[in-house]
Parts: structure tokens; sequence; C-alpha cells
């Protein structure tokens, strides 16, 4: 043989090598797919975003996370439900509509049952969080963590609402939830269960006289247009959690649950900034397109609402968390 032919087949097996190798690597690489329904500038989004790219680092690219932003791959519903079948790998939703499958997780939605910010990132870390995330598991539902979804303040049209007096009257558009309609009949106002796509068009033809939500989806919905008047009184902190299928969770050996795990871990702080930005910017941006930010006395309405609590003593699992949680200092 020439050396030139030499020459030739010594690069055929080296151009062999690199691709059995290549194959190789790409078959020691697991994927999962996370999907949800967010916009990728929303700060959870830039938070799932950063614990993927920890994911490929830590792993050095053994494990990758892909994300699917903007219901690319379904609904809420329809990702949870995916997830149980093992078909998709983590979604995001709201800790609400977790309550139709783990009965525990309807404290996070109950009025004033965090004192604080602070209370409440003190709970959804500690141990009472960590118990929470694993109530799906029977469901095929894993808890990973949970993000900041911050607090729901009410907004109205014609007159500012300082006190809860200042409800009396006033028909509020609620979410289709069960608690969130006893609260707001606990501090006065008549509850008007409206999606949440069809409100811009209420609050416009006077079908509802106001609303409640954080201040990013306020400003994000344009409902400053119609709404003058914001009442930062926090009623509730309903957090979001990130889910993984139990099904693609026992599928990962013990060295890819520490590394997701941990990703998961510091894209939690991270989350709790990119909110705490976006809550500040969005309150800028409606004072000054003419909204009257309001700061009450919260007591007032913490105090309405508190026989609403009182009344979870008929269903003791319940009960017994909201003592738990009050306990947490």
């Amino acid at each position: 043989m020439t050396g030139k032919k030499k020459s030739v087949w010594l690069s055929v097996l080296v151009a062999l090598a690199v691709i059995v190798s290549s194959c190789q690597n790409a078959n020691q690489t697991k994927v999962i797919k996370l999907a949800h329904g967010l916009d990728p500038t929303h700060p959870v989004h830039k938070a799932m975003a950063f614990m993927a790219e920890r994911v490929k680092e830590k792993s050095k690219g053994e494990l990758q996370v892909q994300i699917y932003p903007s219901g690319q791959l379904g609904s809420e519903r329809e990702c949870l439900e995916l997830l149980q079948i093992g078909s998709l790998g983590i979604t995001k939703v709201s800790a609400a509509i977790m309550e139709g499958f783990a009965n525990k997780y309807k404290v996070l939605g109950l009025p004033y049952v965090f004192r604080s910010k602070q209370h409440s990132y003190d709970v959804l870390d500690g141990e009472i969080g960590k118990e929470l995330l694993l109530e799906g598991e029977k469901y095929w539902l894993r808890g990973l963590c949970f993000y900041d979804a911050g607090c729901r303040s009410f907004y109205t049209k014609e007159r500012p609402v300082n006190s809860p007096a200042d409800l009396d009257g006033l028909k509020i558009r609620v979410m289709k939830s069960n608690t969130a309609v006893e609260m707001v009949k606990s501090l006065g106002g008549s509850p008007t269960p409206i999606s949440w796509g069809e409100l811009y068009t209420a609050l416009q033809g006077g079908v509802v006289d106001g609303a409640e939500n954080n201040p990013p989806s306020f400003y994000l919905s344009h409902h400053y247009e119609v709404c003058k008047y914001y009442t930062i009184n926090e009623h509730t902190a309903v957090p979001d959690v990130l889910l993984i299928s139990t099904v693609v969770w026992k599928g990962l050996n013990d060295q890819q649950k520490k590394w997701l795990q941990e990703a998961v871990n510091e894209s939690v702080p991270h989350q709790r900034k990119l909110w705490a930005e976006s809550e500040k910017h969005a309150l800028e941006e409606v004072k000054k397109a003419g909204v009257e930010i309001i700061y009450p006395d919260k007591k007032p309405f913490a105090n309405k609402v508190q026989k609403m609590l009182d009344g979870y003593q008929s269903q003791p699992e319940i009960y017994s968390l909201i003592q738990r949680i009050q306990k947490v200092k």
C-alpha cells in the first residue's frame, strides 16, 4: 500500500471513529422536555431557561432540558395529562390548579395565610413546602420547586378601595375558584367568575367594576387602561409550581436526579429576583399611565376573612396546615 493510500485509509478510520464516538455521546445524552404556557419574556420562563442551562453545565451535556414555551404543547391541563402518562417531562402550573389533584394545595390559595413575602418563602422553602411538593406523587405529578407568582390585589374602575367597606356593591371578577368566590364575598364584594381572556371587554362594558391580580398581570393585560385605581392589599400569594412526571423522574439515575434538583434549587432565588424586578417595572409603568396606587392598612382585610379561615376547622387536614404555617417564623 502506497503512502498516499495509507493516508486516505487513516483519514477514513479517524472519521469513522469520530462518528462512532459522536453516536455514543448522543446515546448517552438524556433529554427532558419542559412545556408551559408563558411567554419567553416572563420571569418564570427565564428562571426555567436558567435551570436548563445549569443542568447542561452540571452534567456536561449528559442531561438536557428542552423548553417549549407559549403553549406549544398544549394548555396547563393538557400538559399535566401528558406528564401523568410520561409523554412530557416537566411543566409549570399555578399551585391553584393542583387543588384538583392534591387537596392540601388548597391552603396556598387562602387569603392572608402568609404574613409577608418572606414568610411565604420560609414556608415554601421549608418542611411544609417540601411536603406539598410530594403531595401529587400518587397522581404521577412530583413537585420540584415553587416559583414566586406575586401577590394578588384589587383594581377598580370608578372608585378607590381603601378598606373592605369600599368593596360593598362592587362586582369583582374572580377566577373560577370556590376559594376566590368565598374570599370576595367575605370582604363584602360581589364575586363574578369571568375567563381571563374576556376580562378586558367585561371591564370596558361595565359587566364588572374591577378585578384582582398581581402587578405584572395588571400591566401586561392592559387592564390599567380601564381601571385607574390599584389597591396593594395583597390578599393572596398563590405560587407557581414546577412539576416533573414521576414516570420520567423514576427513569433518571441518582446522579441525574441530583443534577436536576440542584439546578432547580438554584433557579428559585434567580426567579425571585427577576419577579421583583418585573413587579417594580409594572407599577412604575401603570403609575405613568395615570393609575393611582393605594397602599391600605391590610389588617381590616385580614380580619374580614378570618372567619373564612376558621371555617376550615371542619377540614382537619387543611386547618392543621393553616396552623403550622402561622407558626413558621
